[in-house]
């Protein structure tokens, strides 16, 4: 049987102190003789009491009583955790993100899901991992590129129709590419659209990348790592790019996306919570809503990483700025 973790007598042992109650010590002298507190005598003689006699010898009066309060005044009503059950029905997504939808700290957003039986199950231990981080907000950039399908209507996959009248093959469309830059200290995220993954395109986002950042009171960038993508290591319009703004290129090694985790991360992220997060008409209306989840993700969303706090805490929080 378990015992409260501060509990000063075991079963035993407030059996006993009954016992000697019993036996006709007072209740100081029998708790003096247990090294407990006269109070902690008086509430095991009086639940013990409290039981019939008749039950006594099969009741189970020396358990510990469950610590749950009688009543919660805080606790949500059944109409104020609904949205929160519906988003997670929605969207998958945990506590810290669904923080920034519904408006609700997270220990409260979790509780609702545990009562419900819909909090996630433990994860397995990841690979091994070193952290960092640079210390000035713009200092080192992230850049990557992602893809997407095109299409004029949603497929089967999402709507679960096979049927020839909905079900049309778009492949003929092609894919638009998410060119994405991501500030290492602070998780500020520039992200653009393009049907080109070009060396010219990759540049162009950089150097509009930079002077946004520069527009937020950032000073330029010290370094840009990148994968070995041959558009940004044998680009020459990608490497004029950073002469002029006199950072180096930081190129990781073959094989280890880990390293460029952070935009990695945000490239999952913009995916499950942006672009499968919603069955969309066709691809440009999710084009469309890429501007406002990108904003949202800056300015309102808790990244936990940053204390739950949205990336651009980090960028106005500079020193000898008012934020």
């Amino acid at each position: 049987m378990q015992t409260h973790p501060r509990a000063k007598l075991g079963p035993a042992g407030r059996v006993a102190l009954v016992e000697l109650i019993d036996q006709g010590m007072s209740l100081r002298a029998a708790a003096a003789a247990l090294k407990v507190s006269p109070a902690t005598a008086h509430r095991w003689w009086h639940r013990r009491a409290s039981v019939a006699s008749a039950n006594q010898a099969t009741s189970a009066w020396w358990r510990d009583r469950s610590s749950r309060p009688h009543s919660s005044p805080s606790r949500l009503s059944a109409a104020d955790e609904e949205p929160i059950l519906r988003a997670r029905r929605e969207t998958g997504l945990g506590p810290g993100r669904l923080a920034g939808i519904v408006r609700r700290a997270r220990s409260t957003i979790w509780k609702v899901l545990h009562r419900h039986g819909l909090s996630r199950r433990h994860r397995g231990g990841r690979q091994s991992y070193r952290r960092y981080e640079w210390s000035r907000p713009g200092a080192l950039l992230h850049v990557d590129m992602a893809e997407l399908p095109r299409f004029r209507r949603p497929g089967h996959a999402v709507t679960g129709d096979r049927s020839k009248t909905r079900y049309e093959k778009d492949h003929a469309l092609g894919l638009v590419y998410l060119h994405c830059v991501v500030d290492d200290h602070s998780r500020y995220a520039y992200v653009e659209q393009h049907q080109a993954k070009d060396a010219a395109t990759a540049a162009a986002v950089l150097e509009r990348a930079i002077e946004h950042f520069h527009e937020l009171g950032l000073a330029p960038p010290e370094a840009v790592m990148t994968d070995n993508a041959l558009v940004y290591t044998r680009s020459r319009a990608f490497a004029a790019v950073l002469r002029a703004t006199g950072a180096r290129q930081i190129a990781i090694p073959p094989y280890t996306p880990r390293w460029n985790g952070k935009v990695e991360r945000f490239i999952k992220t913009l995916k499950s919570e942006w672009a499968a997060a919603h069955i969309w008409p066709s691809s440009s209306e999710r084009s469309r809503a890429l501007r406002s989840f990108v904003r949202y993700y800056n300015r309102r969303r808790p990244h936990s990483s940053l204390g739950d706090r949205p990336p651009i805490s980090r960028v106005h929080n500079l020193r000898g700025q008012d934020s």
